[in-house]
């Protein structure tokens, strides 16, 4: 059944486009998500396909909204040309120099953005979230892979060429573990989620994930404890030199490592204020949006594009 419109007056659609899934909603202008909606990304079929279904999602929530829908924010991994709306290199989705946000105005007849998923979740960390009310934010996401955002007065930096916050390829450990990009030793290689998976399969020779080197800790297994010890201090050096760079108040620590809590979050601390010297300590803070703050972003992103703060 059609939705009755007078509940949503005014929205932008939102859609956050990854390697593995689609989170999409409607967004108010205050940021409030509404009418969620999640389905595979399936990049496995080819940047085109993944396309067809970027547009059936967005249609999809237009179809829910009707003429409230004002705009629509799209954000996609890897390098995006903000400017232009266009996703230049999305290696897990095989994205190059796509028009993302043309062909979505076009499809659907309404003024389209397109931005890079972890800064518009940094936005919206910064706006609505665990940052809310610092001038100065470094969002952290730490997952699969890891990057960053520097948000300033709620906005994010995207750098000259649209690759700003790339904390995952600063290299931690020279001549260590050879990472995707080519180089050896950078902290993704080193500290993300994949990572300590992978170094506790090498040492210990089973299987496992992050979350299962996390709980071999609390079961007092050493070669975990090992694992993660060493995932930490590389994360703590990543992030002095992140905090060397920008001057945060407040560093905001989300993905999917950030599930672990205080696991996490407690010896991070520690090892950063270790760390730090002459350098003002930020306040370490999970992440409160958790994995929706991608779509809201987009929604934030779109609103802006019209005018209105989020």
């Amino acid at each position: 059944m059609r939705e009755d419109h007078s509940v949503i007056p005014e929205v932008v659609v939102a859609v956050d486009v990854g390697g593995t899934g689609i989170k999409a909603g409607l967004v108010g202008p205050d940021g409030t998500l509404q009418h969620q909606r999640r389905e595979p990304t399936g990049a496995d079929r080819g940047p085109a396909a993944v396309v067809a279904t970027v547009l059936r999602v967005a249609e999809g929530l237009v179809g829910v909204a009707g003429a409230g829908v004002k705009a629509v924010g799209l954000v996609v991994p890897g390098v995006v040309d903000e400017a232009a709306g266009v996703a230049v290199w999305a290696a897990n989705l095989g994205f190059h120099d796509v028009p993302l946000a043309d062909e979505v105005a076009a499809h659907l007849g309404v003024p389209a953005v397109l931005g890079h998923d972890v800064r518009a979740g940094g936005e919206a960390e910064a706006r609505l979230g665990a940052g809310q009310g610092a001038t100065h934010v470094l969002f952290a996401a730490i997952g699969t892979g890891i990057a960053a955002a520097q948000v300033v007065g709620g906005e994010a930096v995207a750098g000259a060429h649209g690759a700003a916050g790339e904390l995952g390829h600063v290299t931690v450990r020279p001549g260590g573990p050879a990472c995707a990009c080519g180089g050896r030793g950078c902290l993704e290689a080193v500290a993300s989620a994949a990572a300590i998976g992978r170094r506790y399969a090498e040492l210990a020779g089973g299987a496992t994930d992050a979350a299962g080197v996390v709980a071999g800790v609390a079961a007092g297994d050493e070669i975990a404890a090992t694992v993660w010890r060493d995932a930490i201090a590389a994360l703590a050096d990543g992030l002095v030199i992140g905090q060397a760079l920008v001057d945060a108040e407040v560093i905001v620590i989300g993905g999917g490592l950030a599930e672990a809590g205080e696991a996490l979050l407690e010896p991070l601390r520690a090892a950063v204020k270790e760390r730090l010297t002459f350098h003002r300590k930020p306040r370490l803070v999970p992440a409160a949006l958790g994995d929706e703050a991608g779509c809201i972003g987009a929604g934030l992103r779109a609103w802006d594009r019209l005018g209105v703060t989020g």
